[in-house]
This record gives structure tokens, sequence and C-alpha cells, in this order.
């Protein structure tokens, strides 16, 4: 009876906030989309139009620009109620005018998709990163703008391009690696993707936002070059290539909320590097002082008002805001969205049929192909042959989880999830027996294997270990990872049963770096998978069975122990970084990676030789032959590393300045070459403010990897 009354307490108390949520919200409804004629209009005339409006604003407009249409943190809520708690189920708008007939902002969050509706889910931006693959992101990116269009938003907020500055970052999956150029080069081509459906695309979280539990305590400290060269030089690689927007990040930066940073929003991002897009706070406690936020260059509150609206009208009227900060920031955000709300359109409309269409799960899965990290392939155990190998088990939890990946802000729902174990049943079930055994049980286990052909392994994490944090009453989920290893129970599990088994492989689930040292040597196989999409289990059974020849790079270092990274507290609130982390701090220290960055084996041979170098006045150029010398086609990135050994001020041994991914036949052979402008090559003087290039002779490494011994050597010289 006690029960009975519970759940009908329950009922009551939830079918009272739908009735809440909808009565406030119908008396407050959200504002008629705008629709501007589109048609081709020069940058000048985008300018002139938007300086006219904010001309014709009052006072209360101008800050309304800056204002989020849900005006209270309550609706916030009551909305989410409305819509089953799933969060930015509908766009969350801010600004706008329909007096001057100015578009709200739109906004859906990312960076895996559409977080609306039954949208693509693609691989985490990670996975993404280890194909690099600047085309394939490109194309994700324009298959999200068109999601995001089909769903009347003009404003993705999923560019996330944070540096994986150690592994147990709980939002590392978002970003793209430990490398500051190849996340540049894939966030500027997510970015572009798409704006090219006119979709303003929002480049977060600036800046120095690394570590997930305090993030919105943490106070970071790094000396200017380290903030300019190690931390933002990826940032203004997006804005040099037309960001619309960024967002400020939650922590602290010298002292001051991010958010509230005019070092960061102001001098840095709008002075020195002339960006013209407009500035979000990321959400709800991004702001914590309505005149810090307002004066430092914070454009829009988001998502819900709690310190602009009414309290940055106040501070306006009460001479503690000058109003030429709100001119300045209602010009900013009315220039940006008549730009896309104007432009010409690539396609005639934006059915909702768009959203999770089937052309866009193709590309999901080619993106899961083509970020599979082989890692491990000893005796050429891979791939599994289907005339030999006829019972297969599948071990672990995760083999049957539909796991795509952190339950936080970023969370796609699509229509349906591939696991792996129902991708390898589907895909060959018919010849193969796969039969799924959970490991808690390793007597049970071992008995399976010595009964099959092969067993493979799906481990790794899911979005309790990892992810956007959030605290509930009897457990936490997300956030900062709390090891860096498999848990126990896994470890375990393969520790115990693989060496039963000739023909064993282990499928890592998980956002970066997962340390393996006390059981690679008992496994033939490791492939790291990530979290792959909706199709993942489709992609790992094709790769597992050679459908698919992986091509994947490590965008991380896999160190063989945890004192090889920088210190990671993750209950820190005081931190500081210097420009040491993942591989540059390996080379910095003379250790060995277990695994490298930039590491990745394929079912085919590759031979590199031929290195030549040529220096123009603007750059270097370097070349080589690679050559596919087994009997499959395979794909193989080709990196290009510049090291700064003869610099007179403190430097990287070396850093990655380009790379470039070649699919080859059988016995082809071609030559590659990669560009590095000298600019790519300055450092930071503070003393001057400047960029300074240095007249030295500079290092250069070509070839499949990070690791010194994989490369190809020469140097150049710049006079």
């Amino acid at each position: 009876m006690k029960i009975l009354i519970k759940i009908g307490a329950g009922l009551l108390i939830s079918l009272a906030i739908l009735l809440l949520a909808f009565f406030i919200l119908r008396i407050n409804p959200k504002p008629e989309i705008i629709k501007l004629e589109r048609r081709t209009v020069s940058d000048e005339e985008i300018d002139k139009m938007a300086l006219d409006a904010v001309g014709k604003m009052t006072l209360e407009e101008k800050v309304t620009m800056m204002t989020p249409v849900l005006k209270s943190m309550l609706k916030f809520v009551l909305e989410m109620a409305g819509n089953g708690m799933k969060y930015n189920h509908d766009s969350y708008q801010a600004g706008g005018n329909a007096r001057l007939n100015i578009p709200t902002v739109r906004f859906f969050d990312g960076p895996r998709g559409l977080v609306s509706g039954e949208a693509t889910c693609f691989p985490v931006s990670i996975a993404r990163a280890a194909s690099f693959d600047r085309d394939l992101e490109y194309r994700i990116g324009d298959a999200i703008g068109k999601e995001v269009r089909a769903a009347e938003g003009n404003y993705f907020g999923g560019v996330c391009i944070n540096l994986l500055r150690h592994p147990a970052g709980g939002r590392a999956q978002e970003g793209y690696g430990e490398d500051s150029y190849l996340t540049g080069q894939m966030g500027v081509s997510l970015m572009k993707g798409v704006q090219s459906n006119n979709v303003m695309a929002c480049v977060k979280h600036y800046a120095v936002n690394n570590q997930e539990n305090t993030r919105f305590d943490v106070n970071v400290e790094a000396d200017e070059r380290v903030l300019r060269e190690v931390y933002l030089s990826h940032f203004r690689e997006c804005v040099n290539n037309g960001a619309a927007s960024v967002m400020g990040s939650y922590n602290k930066f010298r002292g001051d909320q991010a958010c509230a940073s005019q070092h960061l929003l102001t001098t840095l991002l709008k002075e020195d590097w002339g960006f013209r897009g407009f500035v979000i706070s990321d959400f709800i406690f991004g702001v914590k002082d309505t005149e810090l936020s307002a004066k430092a260059g914070l454009d829009i509150e988001m998502p819900a008002t709690i310190f602009y609206g009414s309290k940055l009208l106040k501070a306006v009227k009460d001479g503690r805001v000058p109003e030429n900060h709100i001119d300045e920031s209602a010009f900013r955000i009315a220039r940006t969205v008549l730009k896309y709300e104007t432009a010409p359109d690539p396609l005639p409309d934006y059915p909702e049929s768009l959203i999770g269409s089937s052309d866009h799960i193709a590309l999901a899965l080619e993106a899961a192909e083509r970020s599979m990290v082989l890692m491990q392939n000893n005796n050429k155990i891979l791939p599994f042959d289907r005339k030999e190998t006829k019972r297969v088990v599948v071990a672990g939890k995760l083999a049957v989880s539909q796991n795509i990946g952190d339950h936080g802000s970023s969370r796609v729902r699509p229509a349906f999830i591939v696991t792996p174990f129902d991708g390898l049943k589907n895909l060959y079930g018919s010849e193969v027996e796969f039969i799924h055994d959970s490991g808690e049980n390793t007597d049970s286990l071992k008995a399976k294997i010595s009964m099959a052909d092969a067993v493979v392994y799906v481990v790794g994490y899911n979005h309790d270990d990892e992810g956007e944090y959030a605290t509930k009453s009897k457990y936490t989920t997300g956030g900062d990872r709390k090891s860096l290893r498999l848990h126990e129970d896994e470890s375990r599990m393969i520790r115990e049963t693989a060496m039963l088994s000739k023909n064993s492989v282990v499928v890592l689930i998980g956002g970066s770096a997962i340390i393996v040292e006390e059981w690679k040597d008992k496994v033939r196989g490791i492939i790291h998978a990530f979290y792959p999409g909706m199709e993942g289990g489709t992609a790992i059974a094709r790769v597992l069975f050679g459908d698919v020849n992986p091509g994947g790079k490590l965008p991380f270092t896999v160190a063989s122990d945890e004192s090889h990274y920088p210190e990671f507290d993750i209950n820190a609130t005081e931190v500081t970084y210097d420009r040491y982390h993942g591989y540059i701090k390996l080379d910095h220290d003379g250790i060995k990676a277990s695994f490298p960055f930039g590491f990745g084996l394929s079912y085919t041979e590759f031979s590199h030789d031929s290195l030549s170098v040529a220096c123009g006045p603007d750059g270097v150029i370097a070349s080589l032959n690679v050559t596919n010398t087994g009997d499959r086609k395979g794909d193989q990135v080709i990196q290009l590393y510049i090291g700064f050994d003869g610099s007179k001020v403190e430097r990287e041994h070396k850093l990655l300045k380009g790379f470039e991914r070649v699919s080859l036949n059988p016995g082809e052979t071609r030559k590659v070459s990669i560009s590095c402008p000298f600019e790519r090559l300055r450092y930071y003087d503070p003393e001057t403010g400047s960029w300074v290039l240095e007249k030295i002779e500079y290092q250069l490494y070509m070839g499949p990897g990070s690791e010194e011994g994989d490369l190809l050597k020469s140097t150049f010289s710049i006079g």
C-alpha cells in the first residue's frame, strides 16, 4: 500500500510540473521564427544593416539582443520538464528583434550530432580525430548543419576544441586529442562544414578548460607564451577561418571568470585576433557578475536569464556598464545573425526528413570505420577468417551495451544503436556462431573460450565513468576519470582467460587513453574503438572480420605508467599549466610511450623513403614516397613534425605541423607532400607582444607517427 501511495504521489507531482510548465510557457511563448530574403550580400552591406538596426534600437532592445528568450531558470527547468527532461529538445533562443526584422539566435548543442529528436549520432570527436581526415570531418559538419536547419535552428554549439591535457579529463571525448595542430585542423573542418549550411558555429570552451569535476571553481594559471602557443592556437585557427561565435568557459583564468576575462574576451579574441562574431557564456553557471561580464565582452548570457536582462539594463542606467559596451555587443550579434540568415542556401529547403537520414547514418558508419585504431596485431591475428573462425566468444558487459558516450549536454538520441555483439551477429551470424558472456563468472567464460575459435573482449568505459560531471543523490555520473586503466573486473577477466585462446582480441571503448600494461601481452590484438556512434557495432564487426582495413591513428599518447602524464588532481581548485603534456612531455622527459601519438597499424604494410625538403619564401615543403608493400588496399597517415632544438627560448622538441591521409592499392607508390608555412613556426615574445620567427636550423621529421624511430629526418634553415 505504501508503495502504491508513493507511486501515486510521484505521478501527481509529475503531472503538476507538466501543467505548470504548460501554463508558464503558454503565457510566454517563444517568438516566431523570422525568415529573411536570401541573397548575396557583401560584408560591408551586412555591417551597414546591423549598424542601422542598432542605431534604431532603444536601450531596452539592445539589452534584449544580449538576453535569452527564457527569462528565468524556472522557465528553463520547466521547459525541460515539458520535454521529458530532455536537454535542448527545442532550440535555446536569444536576442532578436521582431520590430527591426532581426531573427533570434537558435542554439542546438553537439558535437556528436544534433541533440534534438532522433538525430544522427556520429562517433565522438576524439574518435573522428583518429581518422586524421579533414574532408571526413567537413562532411560530418555539413550533415550536422543540415540537421540543425531541419530542426529550425541556426546555431550549433558543438565545435569543441579544448586540448586533452590529461587522459583523465572528463570531457576528453568531446575534443580532438592532445595536439593543438590536429585540434585546430579538425575543428576548422567541422566548423566550415556546419557553416556551409548557414548555421553559425560556436567554438568552445574558451579557454584553458581542461578538467571537469571542479569546472565551476578551478582557477588556471599559465604564462602568456604557454597560453597563446599551447592552449589558444587552435582557437585562433578557428577564428582566422571565420568562426561565427565563441563560448566562454566555466573556469577562472588568472583569478577572473573566463566569461568575465577582459584579457581573453577582448584583448586576445576581439582585438589581437580581429574576431568579428559574438561570445556567449557557458550555460547557467558561466556568468557570475553582470557588470564584469558585460564590460569584459561577453555578448550573450545563455540559456536563461540570471545576470543579464533587467539586471544588465539597470547596470547601464546606473552608469556601472557604459552603453557603448551594449552597442558593441548588439552590433556583433545583429551582424552575425544577419550574415547567416541572408546568405543563399546550398539546398532549396531543409525538411525534417534530413534528421537521422539514411545518408547521414551511412556517413556515421564511414566515420566509425575510418576512426578505428589497430594498436596491436601479433602474428597477424586480425582480421579473422570466416572460413576458419566458426565460433567466437564475445566477452564483457559493454559488448551488449548501447554505449555512445556521455549522457550530459552532448547526448544524442538516435533512432537505433548497434552494439558490438549485434553488429557481429547482424553481419556474420549466418556463418559464425557468436556467444556472449558478461565475464562476471570467469569459470563459465573459460569453459566457453575452450570450445571457441576466438574470443573478443569489449571493455572500457561508459557515461558513468567519464563525461559531463553530474552528482546525484546516491551516485556520481561522468566527471574526470578516476583511473587510466580498465575496471579491475575487466582487467582480471582478460588476465585470467585470454591465454586460453590463440585468437584473443580486446576492443577498447572510451574517450581517451587507456593504460594496457597489465594485460597487453596476454592478448594478440587490441583495437581502440572510442565511442563509435550509432553504427559503432557494425564498424567494429567489419574491422574484426576484415571488410574494413583500419587506418586510424591515436590522437593521444598511451603511456606505460600514469606518472608519465602531467599531474592531475580531479579536486584541484588551483592549477598551473606549462607547455608539456602528451607526446611533448614524453619527448621532454626522454620516456618511450607504450603506444605513441599518431600510431596505428593496418592489415597491410607500408614503406617510406626518398624524403626531400625544400624551402620557399613563406614556408617549407617536405615530400616522401609511401608504398603499400602488402597484399590489400589500405590507408596511411603521413605526419610532419618540426623540431626546435636550436631555439634560444624554451620550446618543444618537436611538434606536429602537417598531416595527410592517403589510400593506396597493393604495390602502389605515391609521393606525399606536406607544406608548413613559416608562420606556424613562430613563438610569442611577451616582452614585445609579437610573434618571432627564429633564424636557426630546424629539425624535420616525416612518417607514420610521432615515434622518431619510425620517422625520416632532415633539417632546414631560415637565414
